[in-house]
């Protein structure tokens, strides 16, 4: 299918005269749904969003994914009386669609069906009520997705258009740029001064723009240019939520010059003008340009920034009774492992004394500075398993980062499981990560962390640290693996378990709240390369103010949510349980969504919890994904089936995004991730299918697979994946690499006829598939503890192709207590486990 054109840009010009007035008449029948938020089912690629069938420009489309079922809907953003709908599409067309309404986003009415549609432009009357119109899908005419140049909607409004447009120039004094200016005496803020004896012009070339912030977003109703006498001639004025993704308000290919004014209807925080032929041989010049806003009962726009919440606990070194807060939160989540309770802490710069700071479920510190020594602690971070006998197993869900420690005897304990990230941490001593008595423990992840002492992992079964430095590291029990680790071991897997690497291919870490002053910034870090030790205090990346994230506080609903995103917001969830009727669809590139105190979302009534769209950078970091009681098929989905486009230098992160199906109460998910875009990078993660808690069963909270990769490029740094009725990972696309990976099968296997497929008793943990061949991996573990039915012998932990492109590097498989066994640890290679002392069964390298 042909690639969308790129769009055009303008501005103003070079020379002294003005032009008498001319006031074009606005457009006539201008259609409802032009500049409004669109959402989609899925987008083919990143050129091809949902907005571009919504801009008013028949050069750019959407289109989806290459499959029957999918939908575009426009949000009018206010009921609507509909007559007419027309779908212009491109080549790749519709045969069988509905055209629906919805007052709400959820509940659908068909208005229009149509059968047997041979494309080029339908032209459809209707008659029907909505603020949301949607075209849904149901067969393609081609082997392609859909595709539309245009998606417009007519009818008459309800609020949605302002009662009165405001005399008032919104633009006046704000923040503008340009393409280009012709010398240093025409800036662009020279067009929206409010003085006509000032101008911006261009450089002498097309095409050019000029374009201003208004800070927030708005509804547009008109705007006013006042040229000098390099005019533009043909231009378009266009509206952003983002400064990046631009809708077309108004098309102009016969311009005069002279004053003009234009009514628009559209909302926006960016206006732009985007010059594409110049009226003479100058550049582009204008002495001013106005943007009028509406002041009528139009919905209003979600707007970003504000507090954040009650479950977001703000102190600095002169709080009082600071102790007494943490172990009041402490005492309320030190066992509350399914409970609703989050909490997140954020310590303000400065340094804090005789602190202990326990740490339950669902429970964050982080520092408040730019960098971790901002915020010191001569005291602790304690997680420990008094609550569970001394058994650190299930110390899970929690988080310290971006802060320094002194510990009060020289070693912090930091005894944790799995989904408990140690990031962006300064321990000036030593780091002790068992449980007081040596009892089991099962982690665990150190990223972008300086220990000046030893490390002690002692019980730990498992450890995956990157990009870091270690004074020391004691021992280990079966996995432990480092990449970019000053201070690491040696490699010595053969007899020990140890798998060192100098530096990690790909990494960019976590992005972070912190102060400026007294604004709220989250800092995004940029990407590193074959990165080794800490990347502080020099972090490289960019800021982001809080007011361009929408701060999700409880009775925040997945329509806003969602408006928000397709406004240009950003979202922060603060510390709270979410429940969605509505899939989030992530659609614009370097969107971050991050949440803080394990802010948990729960898809109802059968819906996937979240998309997104196949662009570059966007960063998903620190929720935890909670499957509801309907199935849902995928809970996270990065990329549409079919994604193909490059975003190598600007990969999409999932960080401290965790998965659970059941333990909380039932949950059904087909699968948990699903990753279709390319060069994603998976920065540690825990998907896992409950096998205690309420809600448990072989069918009760069934979950085929964890992660399935189709996606080229994959990273994945940080893999722990449990517990999946078939594949936990399934890996289909091409040159994947796995940096760690931590198994354990299903618990509940009811016997082995249930997962005997092709031969084959039970699913391999981690599956290469058939067809790849590039795929690498190091430092990978499977345990098996078949509590239901002792008796079953897995055919292998691992199943790969045997190509030479396909290599796997210190891989081991393990039978917990004897309950099962491994007949492999490999394909067909490695020795059987057996017997009950829990004794590895290991290969090197493989083939």
């Amino acid at each position: 299918m042909k690639l969308r054109t790129l769009g055009v840009a303008l501005a103003a010009m070079a020379a002294l005269i003005t032009l008498p007035l001319q006031r074009p008449a606005a457009a006539a029948d201008l259609p409802l749904s032009q500049g409004k938020t669109a959402t989609s089912s899925s987008d083919e690629n990143g050129g091809t969003p949902a907005a571009y069938a919504v801009d008013g420009d028949t050069a750019t489309r959407w289109s989806s994914a290459a499959t029957d079922t999918q939908w575009l809907q426009v949000d009018l953003g206010a009921s609507a009386t509909i007559t007419k709908v027309v779908l212009n599409w491109e080549a790749a067309y519709g045969s069988d669609y509905r055209v629906q309404t919805s007052p709400d986003g959820s509940t659908w009415t068909d208005i229009k069906t149509v059968t047997g549609g041979d494309g080029g432009t339908d032209t459809l009357d209707v008659s029907g009520q909505g603020r949301y119109v949607r075209m849904y899908g149901v067969h393609r005419a081609t082997p392609y997705g859909y595709s539309l140049w245009e998606f417009q909607v007519f009818g008459t409004s309800g609020t949605t258009t302002p009662a009165t447009c405001d005399a008032a120039n919104a633009a006046q004094g704000k923040t503008a740029t340009a393409s280009s200016t012709e010398n240093a005496a025409s800036p662009a803020s020279a067009a929206f001064d409010g003085n006509t004896g000032t101008r911006w012009a261009s450089a002498f070339s097309d095409p050019q723009w000029v374009q201003v912030d208004l800070g927030a977003t708005r509804d547009l109703c008109r705007i006013d240019l006042n040229w000098e006498a390099a005019y533009g001639k043909a231009f378009q004025v266009q509206a952003s939520t983002d400064g990046q993704n631009w809708t077309n308000l108004k098309t102009v290919t016969d311009g005069t010059g002279g004053t003009a004014s234009y009514d628009v209807s559209g909302q926006g925080r960016y206006v732009r003008i985007y010059g594409t032929t110049r009226g003479t041989a100058y550049g582009y010049s204008l002495w001013e340009v106005a943007v009028h806003t509406g002041t009528g009962t139009g919905t209003p726009p979600v707007q970003g920034g504000g507090d954040l919440g009650p479950n977001v606990i703000v102190v600095d070194p002169s709080t009082p009774d600071l102790q007494a807060k943490f172990d009041q939160v402490f005492a309320q989540q030190e066992s509350n492992q399914f409970g609703a309770g989050r909490y997140q802490f954020l310590m303000k710069p400065g340094t804090y004394n005789g602190i202990n700071a326990q740490l339950g479920f669902y429970t964050s510190v982080s520092g408040l500075g730019i960098n971790p020594d901002d915020t010191h602690i001569n005291g602790d971070i304690t997680v420990d398993a008094g609550w569970f006998n001394g058994n650190a197993t299930q110390n899970f869900w929690r988080s310290a980062e971006n802060l320094s420690i002194t510990p009060s005897n020289g070693t912090d304990r930091w005894a944790v499981a799995q989904a408990a990230p140690f990031r962006r941490i300064h321990v000036q001593g030593g780091l002790n990560l068992s449980p007081n008595g040596y009892g089991w423990a099962s982690g665990g992840y150190i990223a972008d962390s300086k220990i000046d002492g030893t490390v002690g992992p002692y019980s730990q079964q498992q450890w995956y640290t990157r990009d870091s430095s270690v004074g020391g590291w004691t021992n280990g029990v079966w996995n432990m693996t480092f990449t970019g680790v000053q201070g690491a071991p040696a490699t010595n897997f053969d007899s020990g378990p140890y798998t060192t690497l100098d530096t990690t291919p790909v990494s960019r870490e976590k992005p972070y709240l912190y102060l400026d002053g007294s604004t709220y910034k989250v800092f995004v870090p940029s990407k590193r390369t074959n990165a080794r030790g800490v990347s502080w205090p020099n972090t490289a990346g960019t800021s982001i103010p809080l007011d361009q994230f929408y701060v999700v506080k409880s009775g925040a609903t997945a329509a806003t949510i969602n408006a928000a995103l397709a406004q240009g917001l950003n979202l922060l969830f603060t510390p709270g349980v979410y429940h969605l009727d509505q899939t989030i669809n992530v659609t614009r590139a370097n969107t971050v969504v991050l949440g803080l105190g394990l802010a948990t979302i729960v898809p109802d009534n059968g819906i996937d919890a979240m998309h997104v769209a196949d662009v570059d950078g966007v960063r998903l970091a620190g929720f935890l994904i909670d499957a509801g009681r309907s199935n849902s098929d995928t809970l996270l989905q990065i990329g549409p089936s079919g994604s193909s486009a490059d975003h190598s230098a600007n990969p999409t992160t999932m960080q401290d995004v965790f998965v659970r199906i059941g333990g909380a109460g039932p949950g059904l998910a087909t699968n948990s991730v699903v990753v279709n875009s390319d060069d994603v990078v998976i920065d540690h993660t825990w998907l896992w299918r409950a096998d205690h808690g309420e809600g448990i069963g072989w069918d009760t909270n069934r979950a085929d697979y964890g992660l399935v990769v189709n996606g080229d490029d994959v990273l994945a740094t940080g893999l722990f994946v449990e517990h999946f009725n078939k594949y936990d990972v399934l890996w289909n696309g091409e040159n994947g690499r796995t940096i760690f990976f931590q198994n354990e099968k299903a618990y509940d296997v009811p016997n082995s006829a249930a997962i005997t497929h092709d031969g084959i008793v039970g699913y391999a943990a981690y599956k290469v598939a058939d067809s790849v061949a590039v795929h690498e991996a190091w430092g990978l573990g499977s345990y098996c503890n078949f509590t239901t039915d002792p008796s079953i012998v897995q055919a292998h932990g691992f199943q790969v192709p045997v190509k030479t492109g396909v290599k796997m590097h210190d891989i081991l498989v393990i039978s917990l207590g004897g309950k099962g066994q491994y007949a492999h640890v490999i394909n067909n290679t490695g020795a059987p486990t057996s017997g009950t002392d829990t004794v590895p069964s290991k290969v090197t390298q493989f083939p």
